[in-house]
């Protein structure tokens, strides 16, 4: 089902910020098996299980160094409102997170904060809200994604003067997700402390 214009509108006016301060270490049991990919290609998820697969390749140049230390600022802005599938750039957000588990880095080493920008947005609202701006029957197919990057020591905010322009209320949002200031000051203030920009 198509969002009519108005809602798409509304929604891409609509900033939201996800921050972590660390992500944490994979666990036994949260890690999930290696999976094969096309043509037997694997596929490992040290960190978040599901989410962001990592493929091996510990033969190749640019390898993470687990002494030093990541602060990235990701500014997260595609996204398919029409998909029933958690947003890509979502899923690549996963994948930074098991590239770290992958490369051992340790969760005190890491430090990624995200800016869910436009429609990117709608990805932080409950199942409800999504329904009700999005005009769809099915709930928010980005909640697991969130849920396993909040686990996963992901720290999610939201950014109050969007909700206002929208008459979004703090019931709208996930329960897992923080709600700051504004959108526009937060990656000023993580860029004053050292974060280095990436857009997805």
């Amino acid at each position: 089902m198509k969002i009519g214009h108005a809602r798409r509108s509304a929604l891409a006016a609509l900033a939201f910020c996800v921050a972590t301060v660390s992500a944490s270490a994979a666990s036994a049991d949260a890690a999930a098996a290696p999976q094969q990919g096309a043509a037997g290609v694997t596929w490992v998820h040290p960190v978040i299980a599901k989410f962001g697969g990592v493929h091996p390749r510990p033969d190749v140049d640019m390898q993470l160094d687990p002494k030093a230390d990541y602060k990235v600022f990701v500014d997260v802005v595609s996204a398919d409102l029409d998909s029933d599938e958690p947003l890509h750039s979502l899923q690549r957000l996963a994948r930074l997170v098991n590239l770290m588990g992958y490369g051992k880095v340790p969760p005190s080493h890491v430090h990624i904060v995200a800016l869910l920008d436009g429609q990117a947005g709608a990805a932080a609202l409950t199942d409800e809200a999504y329904r009700r701006m999005s005009k769809k029957r099915t709930a928010n197919p980005n909640t697991a994604l969130l849920h396993a990057l909040r686990q996963a020591g992901v720290k999610l905010m939201v950014c109050s003067q969007a909700m206002a322009g929208l008459g979004l209320k703090d019931s709208d949002i996930d329960p897992d997700v923080t709600i700051t200031l504004s959108g526009l000051t937060d990656p000023i203030l993580y860029g004053q402390r050292g974060y280095s920009y990436m857009q997805l």
